[in-house]
């Protein structure tokens, strides 16, 4: 026999929501590494094989599109490639305000 006073039933989460509400910071980790992934493969699929391989990460942060490269001789090459690129870029992106290339070596 039920009551009017019987507990109900509980509403059931996604453990993407839990991880939100107990860790904030854990959203902003996945986030990122989600656009990271948009961004390598967006570049290899658009770049010369030879320079999207020579690209060590992709960071995008505050309106910034960073892209590292190996070495400097293949950044300046990775910016000549990007000016041709910037036009679908932005319209890939439109928030992107800028688009930097910095240097990193391999450890």
């Amino acid at each position: 026999m039920r009551t009017a006073a019987a507990p109900r039933p509980r509403r059931l989460y996604s453990v993407k929501e839990l991880l939100g509400r107990s860790a904030p910071g854990l959203t902003q980790v996945t986030d990122q590494a989600a656009r990271e992934g948009f961004w390598s493969d967006w570049l290899c699929r658009h770049l010369p094989t030879e320079i999207g391989a020579q690209i060590r990460g992709v960071l995008e942060r505050d309106g910034t599109l960073v892209i590292f490269a190996a070495s400097a001789a293949w950044c300046a090459r990775l910016r000549y490639a990007l000016q041709e690129l910037d036009p679908q870029i932005r319209a890939a992106a439109p928030q992107l305000t800028a688009i930097a290339v910095r240097v990193q070596p391999r450890a």
